[in-house]
Order: structure tokens, then C-alpha cells, then sequence
């Protein structure tokens, strides 16, 4: 499991092999069933994870009781209530497995700890918080500027296996469309 977050580590940061096996010893591998939550809103997000194998997604309730998916990760994909874990305040979302999933974790400690101890750690972090930037402002300017037919045939060209692996549940929550829509959708593709 861990040779994954090595070859992930490698890519994205400039640490040295001896930088790296530090790194790697404060990751803990974990396994999720299906459907278990790891995160609840009103917890304060203590763990930062590492997907090897299966799906975890981020979400929230919105005021008229419906869940909003706000992020879906795969394998090699990192994952946490983000704005809980860096604030160290309370979580607003949830974050589950939708699928049987092997994790590795490193607590928030931890984590801030490496940024002390090894500089070069904070290439991975940048690299992590510009590209959960990114992907939440393409987000909303997706919702924003575009459709629900368009939203669907980005997300066919982007990340296909979001509607391969997920319920149309999941899949309607993330495009913020009904199931009845999302069925319209994919029906005329």
C-alpha cells in the first residue's frame, strides 16, 4: 500500500529518499467497509487520508435535508474535511467510503510536524492545497456558468469513472441535478 504514496510523494514534491521513508513512517494503513463514515460535521477532522483502493466522498446536508456531494476521490487521491483540518475547527461535511476502501492516514499533528521537521514537505502541501483550490473554483464555475447537460458531458470527459463505479444517488448529488435528470442525461448520451 505504501509503494503508492511513494510513487505519489515523488511526484508532486522534492523530498530525498531519506525525507521520504521519514514521511512514510507516519502514515497508518486503515480499512473502511462501505458506506462508513470518517468524518462528521460537528467533529473537528483529525486525520488526513491517503486513498490505495476504493472511493471516499465529501459531503454536506443542505437546508432543505438533500446531501450535496462537494468532492469524490479515488485511488491515489488525498482526502479530509479540508477546511476543518487546517483550522482545526469543527467540520461542516461528512466524508464516507462508498466503496470498500484502503486508506493510509496521517494525523493532523503529524502532518504539521513534518512541515517543521522537513522543509521539502512543503511542496507536497502547496501542491495539495493549489490543487483542491482548483478543483473547487472549476467546481462552482461549473455551476455557475454551465448546464446539467454540460456539467454531464464534462464529467463523462473528465472523470468517467464516477458514473463506471457510483450509484446514480451519488452521481445526481455531485452534478447537483435530480436522479430523474441525471436518468434524462444519460439517456440522450
Amino acid at each position: 500500500m505504501k509503494e503508492q504514496l511513494i510513487e505519489y510523494i515523488k511526484e508532486v514534491s522534492t523530498v530525498t529518499d531519506e525525507e521520504l521513508e521519514k514521511i512514510i513512517s507516519y502514515f497508518n494503513p486503515i480499512e473502511v467497509e462501505k458506506n462508513e463514515l470518517l468524518v462528521f460535521p460537528g467533529q473537528t477532522t483529525q486525520r488526513m487520508y491517503f486513498i490505495c483502493n476504493g472511493c471516499l466522498r465529501i459531503f454536506f446536508i443542505t437546508e432543505e435535508g438533500q446531501e450535496a456531494t462537494r468532492y469524490l476521490g479515488f485511488e491515489s487521491n488525498f482526502v479530509t474535511a479540508l477546511s476543518s483540518f487546517v483550522l482545526n475547527e469543527p467540520s461542516l461535511e461528512f466524508v464516507q467510503a462508498l466503496e470498500p476502501t484502503e486508506l493510509l492516514y496521517i494525523s493532523r499533528q503529524d502532518f504539521y510536524h513534518l512541515l517543521e521537521i522537513i522543509p521539502n514537505w512543503g511542496s507536497f502541501y502547496r501542491h495539495y492545497m493549489e490543487m483542491a483550490y482548483v478543483t473547487n473554483t472549476k467546481r462552482l464555475m461549473s455551476f455557475l456558468t454551465q448546464n446539467a447537460t454540460e456539467r454531464y458531458k464534462q464529467l463523462l470527459d473528465t472523470s468517467p469513472k464516477i458514473t463506471q463505479r457510483l450509484s446514480n444517488k451519488i452521481v445526481s448529488s455531485f452534478l447537483n441535478v435530480s436522479q430523474e435528470t441525471l436518468s434524462r442525461l444519460k439517456s440522450k448520451s
